[in-house]
């Protein structure tokens, strides 16, 4: 099975993103009752093509719940080259330092492969793993490419038999969960999904790729995972479908 495209009409479906974005705004209701934070710091990365503006919703939200937020700090993301890659390490361990704790990783689209990825080079500074409609199987990552072809293939490629596209399926050592909807346009769900581990867990929602960040069913995973230090499973409900929680 193909896990590296999706179908033609949930692609079409992303045009439904702005009434979702609309409805994420008018009722607030579900963010009232969220859980409060500890306080320790959140780092968010963007997906392809997309800046720290485009999380600012989730970033304002999280801030609002008592987190120390940051963006990525690297401008819009064309792809993972080894200079930003050692500026968002040096990130990390300048997070950690400063707040006296470990750091929680949120990444949407492609900066959720992003995130994986820290975690695993320095799983010692990362508290837990957010992933939210993540291409983390199926996918090779362009970042041994020339700048100008990574950009041609919108910075990952299909390779799911290449010897780094199956490395990276595999969770880093550290709570990871993988948010993912089946009603994704630009990410095939099955592509989204952690394997099955003890300190992995899938949460399906239901929403667009570019609803998911103004979705109050992500937001309320989100809240309660941040406020954990291990796994646990959960079951969201919202007045639409049900999310599911599937613990590994």
């Amino acid at each position: 099975m193909d896990i590296t495209t999706t179908s033609f009409k949930l692609l079409l479906r992303e045009a439904l993103a702005p009434l979702e974005i609309a409805g994420y705004w008018i009722d607030s209701s579900p963010r009232d009752a969220l859980p409060r934070g500890d306080g320790h710091a959140v780092m968010l990365v963007p997906g392809f093509g997309f800046g720290d503006e485009m999380l600012r919703p989730l970033m304002s939200a999280l801030e609002s719940l008592g987190y120390a937020v940051y963006g990525w700090g690297e401008g819009r993301n064309f792809g993972m080259r080894p200079q930003i890659r050692q500026r968002l390490s040096a990130r990390l361990q300048m997070l950690k330092d400063e707040h006296c704790a470990k750091v929680s990783l949120i990444g949407w689209s492609l900066g959720g492969v992003f995130v994986r990825e820290l975690a695993r080079v320095q799983p010692q500074l990362v508290r837990r793993v957010i992933t939210i409609g993540s291409p983390i199987h199926g996918y090779e990552l362009a970042d041994d490419l020339p700048a100008q072809i990574a950009l041609t293939f919108r910075a990952i490629i299909p390779g799911g038999n290449s010897a780094k596209a199956s490395r990276r399926s595999v969770a880093p050592a550290v709570p990871c969960t993988a948010i993912y909807s089946r009603t994704d346009g630009f990410v095939n769900w099955r592509a989204s999904i952690e394997a099955p581990a003890p300190n992995t867990e899938n949460v399906e929602v239901r929403a667009s790729h570019f609803g998911l960040l103004h979705n109050p069913e992500v937001l309320r995973v989100i809240a309660d995972r941040l406020v954990q230090k291990s796994p646990r499973k959960l079951k969201v409900r919202s007045s639409g479908k049900p999310a599911k929680s599937r613990s590994a």
